[in-house]
């Protein structure tokens, strides 16, 4: 799909649906297409199918690459909090014919994908320190 008919099509869910700015769901377009570079190609050139956790997997590693430690910041301010809105993102987007699926596919395969601390926060934090001695007590 062209990017400005994509873009005409996300300005309309925007407008029906208003919890997710309209970056996240150029984000979510960008984080598929990482994804499937992740998961390969099939032997006839057909992008293979992702599952909604395959999905999160990819979400997550090009998050933090794109924006490393900022990302659950970039994400709450596009209204994502959870994993389960993206695969709210994933089902306007699908409604809207701007992503396939399978029957197999839901927004139940989202849920419970992970803690947002965990997934976008806590890769960026300084390893835990070695607990210094404890300092000796001072003689008056």
């Amino acid at each position: 799909m062209h990017a400005a008919k994509f873009e005409e099509t996300v300005d309309t869910i925007v407008q029906k649906d208003s919890r997710y700015h309209r970056e996240a769901y150029i984000f979510v377009r960008e984080a598929l297409g990482h994804t499937v570079e992740m998961v390969g190609k099939k032997p006839n050139d057909k992008p293979p199918h992702v599952s909604g956790q395959q999905l999160l997997k990819g979400i997550r590693t090009y998050a933090l690459e794109q924006f490393g430690p900022m990302a659950q910041t970039v994400f709450n301010d596009w209204g994502s909090q959870a994993s389960e809105d993206f695969g709210e993102i994933v089902s306007n987007m699908v409604e809207r014919n701007l992503l396939a699926k399978t029957t197999e596919d839901s927004r139940e395969d989202f849920r419970s994908g992970y803690d947002f601390f965990e997934a976008f926060r806590r890769p960026c934090l300084p390893p835990k320190e070695v607990t210094a001695p404890e300092p000796e007590p001072k003689q008056v």
